[in-house]
């Protein structure tokens, strides 16, 4: 019934994806959004997936290969962690991801660009929206100086989940950027191959006072149709060139 239902709302909501060339000589920065065990890795926490997950598999692989490109060449990266304080909640998600905790930190295949990466920027924000959680108190947002300070044109995105903390932060940032806050962006990209969302099938979530179901291919299709819809470019595939 589900993947009927996924068939009919693409035909429905039809989602143009394109190739995206990333080029060396237009400053383009990568931006991780919570690939971390909380949310990827098998039984690590409350919102972890319960068994090994395809389309989860697939962004890592596909977000861990664009990393060690973006590395490789020296070009900036921004990974964002949802972390959060014992005391603070996320009606209606359970306890998730608690700062300190493995649930926390990055999935083991990119742990690595902590490690002596200097063109990597890491956020541990305590909300959905990465926008939003590179808020400083004196107002200052992290986010949008890594931006600036880098003269990024280009943002590619990936991570999860493509519906919620993806969604939340191509739509801040567009935002931004339509008030000129973000001057020398341009074009935000999402990865459809590189960002997945989570399945929360019926029966389990009828039983589960405040939840709401979640079948994954379709608020995964949902999430990169609203994006686009809010100005975001939909990549199917991503490949680097150099021009002169």
């Amino acid at each position: 019934m589900v993947s009927q239902t996924v068939e009919l709302l693409k035909k429905e909501l039809p989602l143009e994806q394109e190739s995206v060339e990333l080029s060396d000589d237009v400053v383009t920065g990568l931006v991780l959004v919570d690939i971390i065990n909380g949310f990827c890795t098998v039984g690590a926490g409350n919102l972890a997936p319960v068994e090994p997950n395809q389309q989860i598999s697939g962004m890592i692989e596909e977000s861990a290969k664009l990393a060690r490109v973006f590395c490789e060449k020296k070009w900036p990266i921004m990974a964002f962690l949802d972390s959060h304080r014992p005391e603070q909640h996320e009606h209606p998600y359970p306890s998730h991801c608690l700062a300190g905790s493995h649930e926390s930190n990055l999935v083991p295949d990119l742990q690595w660009i902590e490690e002596n990466e200097e063109n990597v920027t890491i956020r541990r924000k305590d909300c959905y929206d990465g926008f939003i959680g590179s808020i400083e108190r004196d107002g200052s947002n992290v986010f949008v100086d890594w931006v600036n300070t880098n003269k990024i044109k280009v943002l590619l995105v990936v991570g999860v989940c493509t519906d919620i903390c993806v969604l939340d932060f191509v739509c801040s940032t567009l935002s931004a950027k339509n008030r000129g806050f973000l001057t020398p962006l341009e074009d935000v990209i999402v990865y459809s191959h590189g960002c997945a969302t989570f399945d929360f099938p019926d029966h389990i979530a009828r039983n589960i006072k405040d939840s709401i179901t979640h079948p994954q291919e379709l608020m995964h299709h949902v999430g990169l149709y609203m994006a686009k819809g809010r100005g975001a470019k939909i990549a199917r595939e991503v490949s680097f060139g150099i021009h002169a």
